[in-house]
């Protein structure tokens, strides 16, 4: 998840499923401990209730220990057993026998002997599948110890654990020996699987309606900052400083982020409109004695008496006068543009003229530079609205570099289409090109490439390519550039159509 909003959603949901987690388990794990507790007092109980009722049976009477099949009415107290000659072994009166098949749990009762008197449908299901399983109960009432103990006896995976109780008797008569009672540990663990069942059959959709909940929540808390992002990205330039954050006092995180965003654009106002008043007042104050610089280098140069290394030094500089010139012009051209104060004088103009009248100057570049020029004039009226002057100098400036990165014998060729909503026109060159990192920089100002565009061998101060931009945006159209290392350069200026007459292009 690429956004804070997504990724904060994901986190929530991954908080919820560990807290879940955690959740669950503890509840699962003391769900099982509790149930599997309660057993204890259960199986206690029911062994404390089985002795009374055979304490009560004896004492009535009902308790008798008699040989199967041979019933003998005694008087109360006095239990009749066989002693001789051997016989079956002894079991409990059916009367007493009947009272305790409600008990449904696992119960056991042995004599003196060690023989079972009693055991329950439970205790006689385990019997089934062997004598063993029932003699490992038995014993356990045998050894049963004073006061009774509790313990566990694990009958497999069929029936699992037997929690019991087993505890010795001595009030129902001389023939009762020991009870247990006893409870599968089984429903204590199918009540807490099915709490677990519940809990990861539930999970899911409770962790994906939260994070539906999350995500929701956090587009809500984040709407701010998205509004924050929309104003600051409307701050494109320098002319838009002025322009404030609007405050959001929701959060103390928020109200502190727009605050400092709010004092950073003032700084950055107050530096931009320093320096745009020192570059125009600069640019400005340059500009006359540059100018009488100038006319003087100029005048000594027609001074008869000059000579020819006076005339050499003096032609050299007015070569770098002329180029001041050109640079504090474009700077205070720049700075003009920054304080909006660099309006357009658009009126219908012919561009393929325009192209014709420029068509002559670059012959003249590409000559002195031994580079072959080209250019494509519509052959009928193409008529734009245009700043005349300023589209003059922006077509130039892109054939000056075209003509000035192109090696001796290359080409530059300069083409004009037109498109059902705009006319393109295009500066090719077969020179040196532009390495695909510099590309995005190649407008700004005072950018130069590298060491082959220094001012000795390519004069420049990198403001003609940003002049070019500011022309092209301002009559509403865009320029944009394609090169490649060592093959050439093409600058593309699209400028808006003004509903003109269908044209075709010719070569000149």
């Amino acid at each position: 998840m690429r956004t804070l909003r997504g990724r904060l959603a994901v986190g929530y949901g991954i908080a919820l499923a560990v807290t879940m987690l955690v959740f669950s388990a503890t509840i699962y794990f003391v769900q099982r401990a509790d149930q599997y507790a309660e057993l204890d007092p259960r199986v206690e109980v029911q062994a404390d209730l089985i002795a009374a009722i055979l304490t009560d049976a004896y004492d009535r009477g009902l308790g008798e220990v008699v040989v199967p099949g041979d019933p003998v009415v005694v008087a109360p107290g006095q239990p009749t057993f066989v002693e001789e000659p051997p016989t079956p072994p002894l079991v409990l009166a059916p009367r007493v026998d009947g009272l305790l098949q409600s008990v449904q749990d696992y119960v056991v009762i042995v004599d003196t002997a060690g023989a079972i008197l009693y055991a329950s449908e439970a205790a006689r299901e385990r019997s089934r599948g062997g004598a063993a399983e029932l003699e490992r109960l038995a014993r356990s009432a045998r050894n049963s110890q004073p006061g009774g103990q509790f313990d566990v006896i694990d009958f497999g995976d069929t029936v699992g654990e037997i929690r019991y109780f087993a505890r010795p008797i001595e009030t129902a008569g001389p023939v009762v020996a020991g009870i247990l009672a006893g409870a599968s540990t089984a429903g204590a663990a199918v009540n807490t699987q099915r709490l677990l069942v519940g809990m990861l059959v539930s999970g899911p959709f409770i962790l994906l309606a939260s994070m539906i909940v999350g995500y929701v929540l956090a587009g809500r808390n984040l709407k701010p900052v998205d509004i924050i992002i929309d104003e600051i990205e409307a701050i494109t330039d320098g002319r838009s400083l002025h322009r404030r954050v609007i405050e959001v006092h929701n959060t103390a995180e928020l109200a502190r982020l727009t605050t400092t965003l709010n004092a950073m654009l003032v700084r950055l106002e107050r530096n931009f409109l320093s320096l745009r008043r020192f570059t125009a007042d600069a640019s400005h104050e340059l500009k006359t004695p540059l100018t009488v610089l100038r006319a003087g280098v100029e005048r000594a140069i027609t001074h008869p008496s000059a000579s020819p290394d006076q005339m050499a030094v003096l032609e050299e500089t007015l070569v770098e006068v002329n180029r001041m010139t050109e640079i504090v012009d474009s700077l205070l051209t720049l700075a003009r543009v920054d304080e909006g104060r660099a309006p357009l004088h658009l009126e219908p103009t012919d561009l393929g003229e325009l192209l014709a009248e420029m068509s002559e100057t670059a012959n003249i570049l590409g000559e002195l530079a031994s580079v072959s020029v080209s250019v494509q004039n519509p052959d009928r009226p193409l008529v734009l609205p245009l700043d005349r002057a300023r589209a003059r100098q922006l077509l130039l400036n892109l054939v000056t570099n075209a003509v000035k990165y192109t090696p001796k014998g290359g080409e530059v060729s300069i083409t004009c289409v037109k498109t059902r909503e705009s006319v393109v026109v295009k500066v090719s060159d077969t020179g040196i090109g532009i390495a695909t990192g510099d590309l995005p920089h190649v407008f700004d100002r005072f950018w130069r490439a590298d060491a082959a565009r220094s001012r000795g061998q390519r004069p420049g101060a990198g403001l003609g390519l940003a002049i070019c931009r500011w022309i092209a945006e301002a009559h509403g159209g865009s320029i944009e550039v394609q090169s490649r290392r060592g093959e050439g350069t093409t600058f593309t200026v699209t400028l808006p159509r003004n509903g003109d007459e269908d044209s075709h292009v010719t070569k000149s």
